[in-house]
């Protein structure tokens, strides 16, 4: 029998317990708990959190290994923290078949760090034009339940319509990247002063509210669940306010680095802080913690975006948008939204590991830690902190904004189904 007996943890911040996992189980919590021939790990002023779920995920693999693999990806997403991450469709070939997604998913079975669960595109090619095969890939081995062209906007909204109305056959969801494309030809840094400063071209907050708004009254319509992609603005708040006043089915993420940064981390030209949808004003950040804490923005996601040196460390036009994001979201959370009080770590639990897990359908995942659980946990050291830096970086990419930060919390082991992924061996007996 697979016996891990981990001593002494803060569950969700709380008070310390005892917690001894047996196969894939949680099998005991309590105090002065004893297992003969467990391994123990020494969980001594450590929080122990369900493992964390990421809804909003890019592994590149097939066709973009050279950024990042599904086993690397999937590793770094263990390094932080994570037991569950939801692979984005913009791979190649698309993920818009049953045979993509199903080879998505074998792949994150075999490497085993993390259970992956594909989304599958919205339309043939990501190019909006027609509808992917939703009701096969619903159907395959890979259960895909959540369905997105992100990257591209499903900008007709016929086709948008006929996407929601679809997926209530098998209660999916349809994931929305909100951009209005004749708003944002050529963008390249949030509309405002700073773009002006640098001479580049504005890209529009209402761009993204349009869709959002757009979304949301076609998902009223039709009854069916709408998830809004890294929303960004303090105008896509207030509308995701309004339609879950309406009691529309719709739901929505925010990512790390719209917590953190501002559009004036680009006064340098680093094409390092290049991200769709762009970085933000500090009162646009403001509101998204905001709508985080009222629970408007219902989780936390990465974006977790790979990209190689050639794709990002070139001119701010050519380089391709997106940031490293897996094994800093944590750290970012506790950065902007624990330490200053704004959420506890029970919050943190319900929006980066409960809600995206009941989001989707990920039954596995985002329980407490309790007697006859799944024994996907995480255990973090609050005190701890890093230092982000290359060798701190797993993986071939290294497009992260937050290089040369010191960041607060350390993952000190992650289980994935009662295994070790993560394991720092200094706290263990008995290996």
């Amino acid at each position: 029998m697979n016996r891990w007996l981990i001593k002494g943890a803060q569950i969700m911040g709380g008070k310390r317990a005892d917690v001894l996992i047996e196969d894939d189980v949680i099998a005991q919590v309590g105090t002065q708990i004893s297992a003969q021939g467990a391994t123990v790990i020494d969980a001594d002023g450590l929080v122990m959190l369900p493992g964390l779920v990421d809804l909003h995920t890019h592994l590149r693999e097939p066709g973009r290994e050279d950024a990042q693999t599904v086993e690397v990806g999937s590793k770094a997403a263990a390094l932080g923290g994570y037991t569950a991450v939801c692979a984005m469709a913009n791979t190649d070939p698309v993920a818009d078949t049953a045979g993509v997604v199903e080879q998505v998913h074998s792949l994150g079975e075999t490497t085993g760090y993390v259970d992956v669960q594909p989304i599958g595109a919205v339309t043939t090619g990501l190019k909006g034009t027609q509808l992917a095969e939703l009701g096969a890939m619903a159907t395959s081995a890979a259960k895909v339940t959540i369905f997105s062209d992100d990257g591209h906007c499903v900008s007709d909204a016929n086709l948008m319509r006929r996407a929601l109305e679809y997926v209530k056959a098998f209660d999916g969801i349809i994931a929305q990247h909100a951009e209005e494309p004749t708003l944002t030809h050529g963008a390249q840094l949030h509309e405002g002063v700073m773009s002006a400063k640098l001479g580049l071209v504005g890209w529009p907050a209402v761009a993204e509210e349009a869709i959002i708004a757009r979304d949301a009254l076609l998902a009223g319509h039709v009854n069916s669940r709408l998830h809004v992609c890294h929303v960004s603005t303090a105008g896509s708040v207030e509308i995701l306010r309004w339609a879950k006043r309406k009691g529309w089915k719709v739901t929505a993420e925010v990512c790390p680095h719209h917590l953190l940064l501002t559009d004036e981390s680009a006064q340098g030209y680093d094409p390092v802080y290049k991200v769709n949808p762009p970085l933000r004003t500090a009162s646009d950040v403001e509101a998204l913690k905001q709508g985080l804490v009222d629970g408007v923005i219902d989780v936390v996601a990465t974006d977790h975006a790979p990209h190689t040196t050639e794709d990002k460390e070139c001119e701010w036009a050519a380089a391709r948008p997106g940031m490293l994001g897996l094994q800093t979201a944590l750290p970012i959370v506790i950065k902007t939204m624990l330490e200053p009080g704004l959420l506890d770590w029970d919050d943190v639990a319900l929006r980066c590991s409960k809600r995206p897990a009941q989001i989707a359908g990920l039954r596995r995942h985002g329980h407490d830690p309790a007697p006859n659980a799944p024994a996907n946990i995480t255990l973090v050291d609050p005190a701890g902190s890093w230092q982000v830096g290359a060798d701190a970086i797993f993986g071939p990419s290294k497009n992260t904004p937050y290089a040369g930060m010191t960041l607060p919390g350390v993952v000190q082991t992650t289980f994935l189904n009662g295994r070790p992924t993560v394991l720092d061996a200094q706290l263990t007996e008995g290996i």
